[in-house]
Order: structure tokens, then C-alpha cells, then sequence
């Protein structure tokens, strides 16, 4: 049984077309008053009392029945357990999963380096990996342990020596609740201490450190609009990875590529939450209508079907473009965490991508094989952030420190230049710093 689904039809040949494509893309993200309010008292309060108040929230907003911040803790032991509990093709899908996105990240590794002047001096920079991240893992709709995989084995490649998952679920440290596929992921990916807390709260702990949860120094993962909030009100005192908002996808097909294919690959989206976008841009405005039936057909099939339909009435659409060069324009001006180019000679439209998180050429590339299992991460740019932030990596989790060590004939050099400048700053101490460094000048 059809169901009629009322998704924007879009034209590039309207003539307001660019005030429709910018009224769907508008992706502010507008701060409620409200929760910014909400979310400065839980940190406050946790700052303050730490465990006590972890206890208390979680009580409040995750179910959790018992009593102590011990309870809220997931042990090695109990993550192998879940892991040794899964049916084998499970713990193998895990496996398979975190093999090829270590293999990926390993090529992202920075190396340190020197090199050398002619006066001898030697310059350079070293790369070394944050000592301790915490890791958001989204437990809200649905449980997400891919990406306790995609954050964990990034840090773990960096080198990072500790790294801290924190994971909303109202089944606490039980094994054979709903998070033993995330206990198992986390046995995989090689977490060290994973507590079963959510929220801005969850935030709180990580940035601040509590009796039992060690600051860290750099949050990574998404979250809802409490952890969005929580971790802007935190940058500073630790790092962020980005701000992430609702998930996002933008296909576009030349005409040639099965509808039914294509609808359910905007489902793979739209399914994630209500906020979610998904957006088909096609050269062939038969193809467009031959989508718009498979998505009648298809939405009743879907288990999460309430969710998909009003993502895609409120934020997807179909756009026709007259051809490939103005629906590249159109991508970038979407600047797509999630971009498919279902299209022929897919290499090639692929030089005219200048913003997307993530780009997946050709027909067999649906997006979902990226949130899984190819072997990139998963945490992308949202909300058209791809015009300057970049998908997680192993370079999110390294940073570097610049070497300069002079010679006296480098420094004798150097000096002058620096006095110069200094004095023009009228920063005396800084130029006669370097001065002295030039024999005889003092």
C-alpha cells in the first residue's frame, strides 16, 4: 500500500529558486534561551558536587534505579562479557567493522620533523597524542555502537593513552540489557572506562573530572541539543571535535540508478530523527517522480516510518537540475555532510566538490556502508560546516609543538629582524631579548 508523502519539489529553472533552496537549508542553529539555562546549571552542579549530582541526574533523565557512581560504571570485564555473549556473526560484523577503520586511520598518522638551515639552526615540529579524550556515544532513539568505533579507534591509532566513553542508557552496567552491543563495541575498540551516563551531565564530567571520572582533554561525538549546548559551554576548558546538528545526505543521480535504491538511501537518513535531511538532485525530472512513487510505496515498509515521513516532508527534497556542472553548484551550496554521486564517471564530477563531509562515488556506494563499516570515519560536518571543518580522524586526537633551536649564527642572524620588529612594537624587553643574542651588542 502507497502512502503519499508531501516532499518539496524544487527547480532550479523557478524563478525563486534560490530563496526555497536557502528557506531549506536553513540550518541555524539557534540556541534556546531555555536550555543554554538548563544546560550552565547541570555543569554548574556537577563542577560542584561532582558524583552526587551525576547520581541525581541520571536518576532523573536516564532511569537509572540505583544509588552510586559505581553502579553507573561498565568494567573491562563486563564489556568482554558482552562481547563474549554475541552470536558469532555479530561479534564477526564488530570485528570486520573495526579492522578496516583502523587500517583507514593508520594511514592519517602525522609525522614529527626536522629540518636543518644553512647556518646550522634546526627547525621542525613534534606530533604527539592527547593523554586523555572522552568519547559521546548517542544512546537516545536508537544505540549506536559504531560509533563507539568510529571515535574509540581513531583516538587509539593517534595514540592516545586513556580514552573515556560515556554512553546514555537507562540498562546501567547490565550486560544482557539493550547496551551489550555497545559494551561490545567498546571491547573491540579498545576503551578503557566507559560509564553509562548521557546528557549535558555526561559533558560535565568529562570536562570538569569528577572523584571517579577523570577530566579529559578533548570531547569528541554528537549528541542531542543538551550535549550540543553542554559542549559549546565547555570549549575552552577542554577541546571539542565539532558541533554537530541533525544528520544530513545529498544525492545526486543522473537518472540511471534503481528509484527504489535511491529512496531507501534517503531513508537512511531521514530514519535517524525527525530533524534529519535528505535531498535528491536530479538531471531527469522522470527519474524525480519515479523516486517520489518509491517513497509512497516503500514508507510503509519501515519500521520507523512516523520518524522518516516527517523528516521528509519537513526537511528533504527533490530538485531537478538541468544538468551535472549546476547540480555541483547546488552541493556546494548545500555543503552536505553526506554526498553520493550516484552518476556516471562518478571520478570525475568528484573534482567538483568543494564542501562535503563525506563523498561516495558511483551506484554500489550507498552512504550506510560509510556509517559502518568502509573504513572512513562517520563523525562529519553538519548544518554546512563542511566549508571549513573536516570529518574525525587521528589528526583530531594529535597535536604539535614547533622546534627552533639556534646556532649563534642563526640567532646572530635572526636578531636584528626580531629587534626590528620589536621596536616597532614597542616591545623594548623583546628586542633587546634578541639583541644581546649578536656578539658585542651588549
Amino acid at each position: 500500500m502507497a502512502e503519499h508523502v508531501n516532499i518539496k519539489r524544487l527547480s532550479t529553472e523557478q524563478a525563486d529558486f534560490a530563496a526555497a533552496l536557502d528557506a531549506l537549508l536553513d540550518r541555524r542553529m539557534i540556541e534556546d534561551p531555555q536550555t543554554s539555562k538548563v544546560v550552565a546549571d547541570i555543569l554548574h552542579e556537577v563542577r560542584l558536587r561532582g558524583d552526587e549530582a551525576l547520581v541525581e541526574y541520571s536518576r532523573r533523565f536516564d532511569r537509572f534505579a540505583g544509588s552510586t557512581i559505581e553502579e553507573l560504571e561498565v568494567s573491562k570485564s563486563q564489556m568482554q562479557a558482552s562481547l563474549d555473549s554475541l552470536e558469532p556473526s555479530l561479534a564477526e560484523a564488530l570485528h570486520t567493522a573495526a579492522d578496516r577503520i583502523r587500517r583507514y586511520h593508520e594511514r592519517q598518522i602525522q609525522p614529527s620533523w626536522q629540518y636543518e638551515d644553512g647556518d646550522g639552526s634546526v627547525y621542525g615540529q613534534i606530533v604527539v597524542a592527547l593523554e586523555r579524550v572522552g568519547i559521546y556515544v548517542p544512546g537516545g532513539k536508537a544505540n549506536y555502537p559504531s560509533s563507539v568505533l568510529m571515535n574509540a579507534i581513531p583516538a587509539k591509532v593517534a595514540g592516545v593513552d586513556e580514552v573515556i566513553a560515556v554512553v546514555p542508557t537507562p540498562y546501567g552496567a547490565d550486560a544482557g540489557g539493550a547496551g551489550r552491543l555497545i559494551f561490545a563495541a567498546a571491547a573491540v575498540a579498545g576503551v578503557d572506562r566507559l560509564f553509562t551516563i548521557g546528557g549535558a551531565q555526561a559533558i560535565a564530567a568529562l570536562a570538569f573530572g569528577t572523584d571517579t571520572i577523570p577530566r579529559v582533554d578533548k570531547i569528541t561525538g554528537p549528541g542531542n541539543v543538551y550535549v550540543t549546548a553542554a559542549k559549546k559551554q565547555v570549549f575552552g576548558e577542554v577541546g571539542i571535535d565539532m558541533i554537530a546538528g541533525p544528520s544530513e545526505l545529498t544525492v545526486v543521480c543522473d537518472g540511471k540508478t534503481d528509484p527504489d535504491w535511491i529512496a531507501m538511501d534517503l531513508f537512511s537518513q531521514a530514519e535517524h530523527d525527525e530533524q534529519a535531511q535528505s535531498i535528491l538532485i536530479s538531471t531527469d525530472e522522470a527519474f524525480l517522480d519515479s523516486v517520489a512513487d518509491s517513497i509512497a510505496r516503500l514508507l510503509p515498509t519501515m519500521e520507523r516510518r512516523d520518524i522518516i515521513a516527517t523528516s521528509m516532508q519537513n526537511r528533504g527534497a527533490l530538485i531537478y537540475a538541468p544538468d551535472l556542472d549546476a547540480a555541483m553548484k547546488i552541493c556546494n551550496q548545500i555543503a552536505p555532510e553526506h554526498l553520493e554521486l550516484s552518476v556516471d564517471e562518478p571520478e570525475l564530477w568528484l573534482k567538483k566538490v568543494r564542501h562535503a563531509g563525506a563523498i561516495f562515488l558511483g551506484r554500489y556506494t550507498p552512504e550506510a556502508l560509510g556509517d559502518y563499516c568502509a573504513g572512513p570515519c562517520h563523525v562529519l560536518p553538519t548544518s554546512g560546516t563542511a566549508r571549513f571543518f573536516s570529518p574525525l580522524g587521528v589528526y583530531d586526537f594529535q597535536k604539535r609543538s614547533s622546534i627552533i633551536n639556534c646556532s649563534p649564527a642563526g640567532a646572530a642572524r635572526l636578531a636584528p629582524v626580531a629587534e626590528k620588529l620589536a621596536y616597532n612594537e614597542q616591545l623594548q624587553a623583546h628586542a633587546l631579548s634578541a639583541a644581546w643574542r649578536i656578539p658585542g651588542r651588549r
